[in-house]
């Protein structure tokens, strides 16, 4: 692939700015800007598009984004070691890239976009998952974003697509998929990045439903779940006693089994069960 821009190399960018990744952010750059082109094309059509990227780091992906024709860029970045490289991309891109120097974790970016709006990001490994169940979760359903195409250990993304039945399903799964489509677009090897990280990792793409796939009150849904699967290898009778005195009545009134285990039980099933819980 041509240079995407006239921009430097990134092993040049993280050169001349001291970019050494910390593990104490979760940083893992990735350089190929291929790699991050491709990543940003899983993401779809970009164009008239306001896109949140969180942890741009030296800005593969941010350039990615840009070039793919993305209308806005707003980058969240805790690191400020990475602030003069991203500078260089928004100079490069007029008035197309925000950066906001904050932790995602605190930072309200609700007035800095504009719909339709996606969120594709190379995720820092230690706010990952978080990340991605407050964007499951918010107040109100269908939320502001129409995607999240994002990358996590291989690991987490195998749970996030999971199907009943499986070691790797569970409430991640439950969450991810109650609302979204998702499914795995690309996986990587640990030599994509700097430094190399121990595992593979693997980017989802997750497509919002307008609605839940069956009914149910998401904070009930939310508790039975976590209820169910912190205590996995019991049978729902004993891991969900605490949340009903009958909870075996209710259980069979939901059309399942009390013998039945956490992993056993579909989406549906447990919305139905959220259903009965909550009358």
């Amino acid at each position: 692939m041509a240079q995407m821009d006239d921009l430097p190399p990134l092993r040049e960018v993280i050169a001349t700015h001291e970019l050494r990744a910390k593990k104490s952010l979760g940083q893992n750059f990735l350089l190929d800007l291929n790699l991050t082109a491709k990543i940003a094309r899983a993401a779809g059509d970009l164009s008239g598009c306001d896109v949140l990227e969180v942890g741009p780091g030296p800005g593969g992906l941010t350039r990615g984004l840009l070039a793919e024709g993305a209308r806005r860029v707003l980058a969240v970045e805790k690191d400020s070691r990475c602030l003069p490289a991203l500078a260089e991309i928004a100079a490069a891109y007029p008035e197309r890239l925000e950066v906001i120097n904050g932790d995602a974790l605190e930072v309200d970016v609700s007035a800095h976009l504009t719909p339709p709006i996606r969120v594709v990001a190379n995720l820092p490994y230690n706010v990952g998952t978080e990340l991605l169940v407050r964007w499951l979760t918010p107040a109100e359903w269908p939320p502001a974003w129409d995607s999240l195409t994002l990358m996590f250990q291989k690991e987490v993304a195998e749970r996030i697509v999971a199907q009943p039945g499986s070691k790797a399903y569970g409430r991640l799964a439950i969450l991810a998929q109650w609302r979204c489509e998702a499914r795995i677009v690309m996986t990587l090897p640990p030599e994509a990045f700097n430094p190399p990280p121990k595992i593979h990792s693997a980017v989802v793409h997750l497509n919002k439903l307008d609605a839940p796939r069956f009914p149910a009150d998401a904070a009930v849904l939310s508790r039975v779940v976590a209820a169910a699967f912190n205590q996995r290898r019991k049978m729902l009778r004993a891991s969900l006693k605490g949340q009903a005195p009958d909870i075996e009545d209710r259980i069979r009134a939901a059309g399942l089994e009390p013998t039945l285990r956490a992993e056993q039980v579909s989406i549906e099933g447990f919305c139905a069960l959220a259903r009965e819980i909550a009358r």
